[in-house]
């Protein structure tokens, strides 16, 4: 005979954004040590422990069955397809107490010995109310999986100060360019400024030789004569232009005396 169990169903009551935790009692109803295994169609969504043991004669294990906080909360009429498989053999004193071994030995000589039991899993709502709209047919579960026989919850990422350990990898990487950037720009200015006096006294005296030349262009009578013969042979290259194009003589004589002005006030 199999064990019974209780409750046949596992309800789990919101909010899921926090663990919960219901029991599952295994009563082994034999004159005869029973080995126990718990599966789960989501063996990452469950913590069991134990998830498995021996049962001894007449007696009762409880097994604690664990929902892992979720990050957000589901529909409230989501359908929780959620399943749990107890596998159970009758085993007598002398066999192997290890229950591992024992398992394994079953498995592969006497697999037609073991019993199954399958529990469902409700989502029930907050305080006392029940569910509404049971389903009224078997869907086709996933493969059953044992879940972990821990208590631990999946670890979170090592953080310092709030930040996780990514983000701070990020963060240090922009300040180590920004840092970069104005290591440069600073070098630039750096090597721009003059460095000691000696070094400003030469960049002072150069710039009035070039101020100084460029006001004896300006002034000397040849180097405006210069500009003045340039801009006469640009008139006379206008002046040809226009007579081969057919533009107005008073039009051409107009450029012509703008073009002398020009040449003499700033020439």
């Amino acid at each position: 005979m199999s064990v019974e169990l209780h409750p046949t169903e596992l309800g789990f009551r919101r909010p899921f954004t926090r663990e919960v935790t219901e029991v599952l009692k295994l009563a082994n109803p034999n004159d005869a040590p029973v080995a126990f295994k718990v599966k789960t169609t989501a063996p990452k969504q469950y913590c069991v422990r134990p998830n498995s043991g021996m049962i001894p004669p007449n007696g009762e294990v409880e097994v604690q069955v664990l929902l892992q906080a979720m990050k957000e909360e589901p529909p409230l009429d989501a359908k929780c397809r959620d399943k749990f498989l107890v596998q159970t053999v009758l085993t007598s004193a002398d066999q192997d107490p290890n229950v591992t071994t024992l398992w394994q030995t079953v498995e592969k000589t006497a697999k037609n010995t073991i019993q199954e039991k399958k529990i469902r899993v409700n989502f029930l709502p907050a305080g006392g109310a029940t569910p509404n709209g049971t389903s009224s047919h078997e869907e086709q579960p996933p493969a059953y999986s044992s879940p972990s026989p821990q208590f631990d919850s999946p670890a979170p990422r090592s953080s310092i100060g709030g930040v996780s350990t990514a983000e701070s990898a990020r963060t240090s990487m922009a300040n180590a360019a920004d840092a970069t950037g104005l290591t440069s720009a600073a070098t630039t200015i750096a090597n721009a400024v003059p460095t000691s006096n000696q070094e400003l006294q030469e960049q002072l005296a150069t710039a009035r030789a070039q101020i100084k030349k460029l006001s004896e262009q300006v002034q000397d009578p040849q180097f405006r004569q210069r500009k003045v013969q340039e801009a006469s042979e640009k008139v006379q290259t206008v002046v040809q232009q226009s007579h081969e194009s057919g533009v107005p003589l008073q039009i051409v004589a107009g450029l012509c005396l703008l073009s002398f002005l020009i040449a003499y006030l700033f020439f």
